[in-house]
């Protein structure tokens, strides 16, 4: 199915974008929004734990990182039996769209450049730009954007999944419990702040040089206005609504515990010491 209204949710890694996508999925009317565009134009395949430190010579955290691509057995690459990307995007766009016509995506800053590269080797969007790119594949298209306001607990967040490759928990889930114990490590939450401050402020700079007001949400609110914040986005897709509209459950759960809080606490103090004459 061609869609008539499309969305993409902008975000950065552990922003609540699953959460939200979720929301949006359980109302049933807002497309089947998904990680579609993760696919590295290097291997086909989505970031590996050591993508996100590439720069890093650090002996001690490339041993934690450790040299293994996904941990969840998607090794595949992406684009695994299509035999272009043209065809992987029809795909995408079928798969992606509810019975009324609403697509949505979601797009880390991180896989913008790849997802453009892609894109461009489709003979029809070789040169034309972006955002004017983008309204072409996805008509009537409104962007979303998911922000976290504590970057420090967000790059935690982070550094607990790339450890042990589980992004997030469900009910039942035996996956979520990691396989081997995780690490605090200064210098890894620390590159993973100043990674996810430089991502947000480039979606920022997009919306601001392209004159785009995306719908925000913020994720310390996010959690607990799930079903209101779903529906003001159906309002601002201009999305038919139901007199009545039964949302599906919410499956997804706080994984932040204990251990993230007195890694918090380790962080801010060390952070505190260094600055110290």
């Amino acid at each position: 199915m061609q869609p008539r209204i499309s969305y993409l949710v902008c975000a950065t890694p552990r922003s609540g974008s699953t959460l939200l996508c979720e929301a949006l999925t359980n109302t049933g009317l807002a497309g089947y929004p998904k990680e579609y565009f993760e696919a590295l134009k290097e291997t086909g395949l989505p970031r590996s734990p050591r993508d996100y430190f590439k720069k890093t010579s650090d002996p001690e955290l490339l041993d934690l990182i450790g040299n293994y691509s996904r941990g969840d057995n998607a090794t595949a690459p992406v684009l695994t039996g299509f035999a272009s990307y043209s065809d992987y995007l029809a795909s995408v766009l079928a798969k992606g769209t509810t019975p009324n016509g609403v697509f949505g995506a979601k797009l880390m800053w991180g896989y913008l450049e790849d997802f453009l590269s892609y894109l461009r080797d489709i003979p029809a969007y070789k040169d034309l730009p972006v955002p004017q790119l983008f309204t072409i594949i996805f008509p009537n298209l409104h962007y979303i954007h998911i922000s976290r306001r504590d970057k420090v607990r967000q790059a935690i967040s982070l550094w607990r999944a790339i450890q042990t490759w589980s992004w997030r928990h469900e009910p039942g889930e035996a996956s979520s419990r990691p396989a081997r114990e995780l690490v605090f490590n200064y210098a890894a939450i620390d590159h993973l702040v100043q990674r996810t401050l430089v991502h947000e402020e480039a979606w920022k700079q997009y919306f601001a040089e392209n004159a785009i007001q995306p719908f925000t949400v913020i994720y310390e609110e996010l959690t607990d206005t799930y079903e209101e914040t779903a529906l003001q986005i159906l309002q601002y897709l201009k999305i038919p609504l139901p007199t009545a509209l039964p949302f599906g459950e919410r499956q997804m759960k706080q994984q932040a515990d204990t251990l993230s809080e007195e890694w918090y606490k380790c962080y801010h103090q060390i952070k505190q010491e260094q600055k110290e004459p």
